[in-house]
């Protein structure tokens, strides 16, 4: 990808300087070195866009997730993770899933609003809402927007069962709320940890927080009572399939409660910004990678069928989930956790802005 256009910007910390065009464009445009502008690019900088929804809450009706709504707060990631299987949602909104991904952002501060006016539907039954689903609900816009704190306080309110997946540290800033709501049923979170290699995390990751920091996080929610799974997430074969035993153990004797794993994914875009990253960063090992990958999608670099996406399939993949279920028992991880409760729900009979009848 590298040899087809010179970057537009330079990058800091970011996880490509590429912006491929996506699926959905009529035209494919280049950018091409006429020999007038000598200087070096511009850094990139991260660009926020303010979103007014309709509805907050996501649905979904696929086999293979464990939840039916979710809440993303932001559009985009600024964390830059090379391998973020949502990078391809941002051509829905005509941006490139490569560095405009992670620089041209887009928040949602009426969604605390927006979904407190969803939880007062008559229609409404509650489940369990998902947050950070498809970008990370605790990336570093969060410190200032406060959107996902904001939901969090809403959820509170109205006792309605949550659970977080992230790879920020921001969430221990929200630890007053998890742990109330997680001593009484209504919540947990799942921390992400790639890797326990801080420079190949800086690499694959280049702002998120290191693994030691999240493996912090993880006992700072422990011991605040809120429980916590990790997430093995992504498995790259080839390159952190290794890790998975010592990624366990070390989130163990965190506090951990539970583990869960997902196979690398490299839907439409994604396969080209990391085939990319590979020849970058690690070239000597991007053969093995990609072949191991497609040896997991029956040749291809990805195969989006239900209960295949996951997890891959073949000899490699069937090592990795044994390895895993292995070492998930014997250092006592738990695979499924009790169902959150949903019958504490109840809509409030006041709010800020209206004074209750009664």
């Amino acid at each position: 990808m590298s040899d087809r256009m010179p970057p537009r910007h330079r990058i800091r910390a970011r996880g490509t300087a590429e912006d491929p065009p996506t699926r959905f464009d009529a035209h494919a445009r280049e950018t091409v070195d006429d020999g007038w502008t000598p200087e070096e690019p511009p850094f990139a900088r991260t660009e926020v866009s303010i979103e007014r929804p309709r509805a907050v809450i996501a649905r979904n009706t696929s086999p293979d997730i464990s939840f039916d709504r979710s809440i993303n707060p932001y559009r985009g990631c600024e964390h830059g993770c090379i391998y973020c299987f949502a990078r391809p949602t941002h051509g829905y909104l005509g941006l490139s899933p490569g560095l405009d991904f992670e620089t041209k952002l887009i928040a949602r501060p009426d969604a605390p609003r927006v979904l407190e006016r969803q939880l007062r539907a008559r229609a409404y039954r509650p489940d369990v809402i998902a947050l950070g689903t498809n970008t990370d609900p605790y990336q570093p816009i969060e410190r200032d927007r406060r959107i996902m704190r904001g939901v969090l306080e809403v959820l509170q309110r109205f006792r309605h069962p949550l659970t977080i997946a992230t790879k920020g540290t921001m969430i221990e800033r929200d630890i007053d709320i998890l742990a109330e709501m997680s001593g009484t049923g209504l919540a947990r979170a799942g921390i992400s940890v790639t890797t326990l290699d801080r420079d190949l995390a800086r690499s694959l990751e280049p702002r998120v927080p290191s693994p030691a920091q999240r493996l912090r996080a993880i006992e700072r929610l422990a011991r605040a009572g809120v429980e916590t799974r990790v997430m093995v997430s992504p498995v790259i074969p080839g390159l952190t399939d290794h890790e998975v035993e010592r990624i366990l153990g070390a989130a163990r004797d965190a506090g951990a409660v539970a583990a869960s794993w997902i196979m690398l994914r490299l839907p439409y875009e994604v396969a080209g910004l990391f085939e990319d990253w590979l020849e970058r960063m690690v070239p000597d090992r991007k053969a093995k990678v990609l072949a191991r990958v497609r040896e997991m999608h029956g040749g291809a670099l990805y195969a989006a069928d239900w209960g295949h996406r996951m997890r891959g399939e073949g000899l490699h993949a069937e090592l990795i989930a044994k390895r895993f279920d292995l070492a998930r028992r014997r250092l006592g991880l738990a695979d499924t956790l009790p169902p959150l409760r949903r019958d504490l729900f109840e809509v409030p009979l006041a709010t800020d802005r209206q004074a209750s009848l009664f």
